[in-house]
């Protein structure tokens, strides 16, 4: 039973500030992960919705870590609260607070941030507010690893990526036959991947299990042992399974046939299996092209400069601005030439309203009826509820799922798509095939990290709230570390599921194919870079975030395209000013509010 009853709105504020926390990381963190995925077409955006659920899920609730530091990262220390528990608890609240306000204005924004960055500067605020600046720890071992982030988690994953995308390149996908060179080398890359994300468990996602702490040679022997198995089972199981499809054509192969293993090998194909087009799925970006069936390809198109320049890229804005513009001054603005008038006009039924901007990609909203009067009054209320209220309830919870990434990626004024045109047909796109066979890496990649993710960053959410449970419930002043229930990890596990379905389009709408082109291969040197750099950072004890990395990967792997204009700078900047944003702006709504709070005037005893 809790014994702080007096302060049980702060616990209860607690509570809905972690779950719009989580709701954020949901939307926010694992959206920007699955993004490479999704825009490479390795998963349907309703795939990487469930597999990214059941991975988060899962990993925050069963190696979720059990015990919470007190204070995130160290950047301030407890004494700031002078022992009063009271105090803490509510500087603790307004931690959360401050965080989830500033995860929920990023997100709807579309500006991909660090959530662990965001928990920090969020207890950077309330440790200025307790007792100035002199209690945050601004040396390398607090903030200053922080700053120096920015620059070291981007450019090892960069480095990582471009590395397994080069190798990729000229050893599988440039090759004479590269189906040949890629069936016989993926046992290697499925033994190399193995090991490296069984790693990644090990340092960064099973805090519960103190896995971490395991003698050496046993932990070399985990890893290596796992590899090695992955490595046998593709062998028996995914290589007789893709050689049906890519060599032989067989598209009347189904997900279960896979367990059939070495069955598959003497399994015939139909008759017109290598004239069909249906075994592989089309990875190719065409939502960017020019869909003239009679142009060559888009990278012959930028060998041969047939690609647009920036005088026709000005040429359309202005064409743009121009049919805007005549459009205005056209026969709506002579046939009701003032704002006011439209509006009498519309009410007097003699002009049709105006319609919502449509979001290409997204499905249609629900055709909301319209009634006479308040919408208070009683004969209202059922109209309002039955025909209104519930289909954007629904809407709202359904829609995420049935968004088209690609056309949202695509979408925008005829002045950006001709930029992104541009962009995408400096990069080669290579033979579905072969692209098929690191699709499977890639799944496989993001679904790893998604797993530790889910057991290790969850903790940005619900660890402040079980400092607030704690202190809540016993009165006593905590230590470092606190415990953390399972009902805590269930309750920020749900809180990431729900965001990533619901609201995780924003963010993968503005990243993906809108920084640079993807395709299976690239993607997974991204992810694959990525995990590499989590691994290193967690053992050389240097704090990463994975938004950071994946970023310095998507960059390098853009720009080995060999063109520095196959990447999106303007988006780029645009995710960096995120980054530096995030410290000051968690920290002044977090630290304004504890100051605000604590120095308010009471009534006298």
């Amino acid at each position: 039973m809790p014994k702080f009853h007096q302060y049980d709105y702060l616990f209860a504020f607690s509570l809905i500030g972690a779950f719009i926390d989580a709701y954020g990381i949901g939307a926010n963190d694992v959206a920007n992960s699955f993004a490479t995925s999704v825009s490479s077409k390795s998963l349907t955006f309703r795939q990487a919705m469930f597999a990214a659920a059941i991975c988060e899920f899962l990993g925050a609730v069963l190696v979720g870590a059990r015990v919470a530091s007190t204070i995130k990262n160290g950047i301030i220390s407890l004494s700031v609260f002078d022992g009063d528990s009271a105090v803490l608890l509510l500087g603790f609240t307004c931690a959360i607070i401050g965080s989830c306000t500033w995860l929920t204005f990023a997100t709807r924004h579309a500006m991909p941030v660090s959530t662990t960055h965001t928990t920090v500067g969020s207890v950077i605020g309330i440790g200025i507010a307790a007792k100035g600046f002199g209690a945050v720890k601004w040396g390398w071992n607090g903030v200053g690893q922080i700053f120096a982030s920015w620059g070291i988690a981007p450019c090892i994953a960069g480095g990582f990526a471009a590395i397994v995308y080069l190798i990729t390149k000229y050893a599988v996908l440039k090759s004479r036959n590269p189906v040949k060179v890629g069936l016989c080398t993926a046992p290697i890359y499925f033994f190399i991947v193995a090991s490296v994300l069984t790693t990644s468990i090990i340092v960064k996602g099973s805090p519960s299990l103190n896995l971490d702490e395991l003698p050496a040679g046993t932990t070399a022997g985990a890893i290596l042992g796992t590899g090695a198995i992955v490595a046998l089972l593709s062998i028996l199981f995914w290589l007789p399974y893709v050689h049906a499809k890519v060599v032989k054509g067989d598209y009347t192969l189904k997900w279960y046939h896979f367990f059939m293993g070495p069955m598959l090998w003497k399994r015939e194909a139909p008759a017109d299996a290598l004239t069909a087009d249906g075994a592989v799925p089309d990875y190719r970006v065409e939502a960017f092209a020019d869909h003239d069936p009679s142009s060559t390809s888009p990278a012959a198109a930028a060998r041969n400069q047939n690609t647009i320049g920036a005088e026709d890229i000005e040429t359309a804005g202005s064409k743009d601005e121009k049919d805007a513009a005549s459009s205005e001054e056209g026969g709506n603005r002579s046939e009701h030439p003032s704002r006011l008038a439209k509006v009498e006009a519309e009410l007097a039924g003699e002009a049709p309203k105006k319609e919502g901007k449509r979001i290409a990609g997204r499905p249609d909203p629900p055709n909301y009826r319209t009634f006479s009067g308040s919408w208070l009054e009683p004969w209202n209320l059922y109209t309002v509820f039955r025909y209104n209220a519930l289909p954007w309830a629904w809407y709202s919870v359904s829609a995420g799922l049935r968004t088209d990434i690609h056309a949202m990626q695509a979408d925008g004024s005829e002045k950006e798509k001709a930029k992104l045109r541009q962009m995408h047909a400096i990069a080669e796109q290579y033979d579905n095939k072969v692209e098929h066979l690191f699709s499977f890496m890639q799944v496989m990649t993001a679904c790893t990290a998604s797993f530790a993710h889910g057991a290790n960053d969850v903790s940005n959410a619900i660890g402040p709230l079980a400092v607030v449970y704690a202190v809540w419930s016993t009165t006593e002043f905590p230590g470092s570390k606190e415990p953390v229930p399972i009902w805590i990890l269930a309750f920020g596990g749900a809180g990431i599921v729900i965001g990533l379905g619901t609201y995780g389009w924003k963010l993968m709408s503005v990243l993906g194919n809108r920084l640079t082109m993807h395709s299976p291969s690239r993607g997974f040197s991204m992810e694959f870079g990525a995990s590499i750099t989590v691994v290193l950072a967690s053992y050389l004890g240097i704090p990463v975030s994975t938004t950071q990395s994946i970023t310095g990967a998507t960059v390098a792997v853009g720009l080995c395209n060999g063109d520095w204009r196959a990447m999106n700078w303007r988006m780029l900047g645009w995710i960096f000013f995120s980054w530096v944003l995030t410290l000051p702006f968690a920290a002044t709504i977090s630290g304004c509010l504890f100051a605000i709070v604590l120095n308010a005037p009471r009534w006298a005893a």
